[in-house]
């Protein structure tokens, strides 16, 4: 069974930063590749940033040079380093991790979601 608790939300304001955490337990063999995504209300959930198991990293447009996406493969947890928030920043954010408990079995897992409230 494998659990990801998400922390760091809040509300800020516009031009504030912020830092999301996800951290995976139970059993785990190795963090694949990770994802962050958004919802805003009345939207579509959307990829915000992703990093793969070897490190590369893919943006929206939207974020690119304001987030930044990373990962802690020994403490099993990733960030969302967030600079330069904007009022349409605000949504609920969640982590999406791709584990494998045992080599060659993996499963997606989804995070509990984090509000962040950008004000202006």
């Amino acid at each position: 069974q494998v659990q990801l608790v998400e922390s760091g939300g809040g509300l800020v304001q516009a031009g504030g930063s912020l830092r999301l955490s996800c951290a995976a337990s139970g059993s785990i063999f190795s963090i694949n590749a990770v994802g962050w995504y958004r919802q805003a209300p009345g939207k579509q959930r959307e990829l915000v940033a992703a990093i793969t198991s070897g490190g590369f990293t893919n943006y929206a447009d939207s974020v690119k040079g304001r987030f930044t996406i990373s990962r802690d493969n020994a403490k099993n947890t990733v960030y969302l380093q967030m600079n330069s928030l904007k009022p349409e920043d605000t949504a609920v954010y969640y982590c999406n991790i791709r584990i494998a408990w045992v080599p060659g079995h993996e499963s997606d897992y989804w995070g509990q979601g984090t509000q962040v409230t950008v004000s202006s």
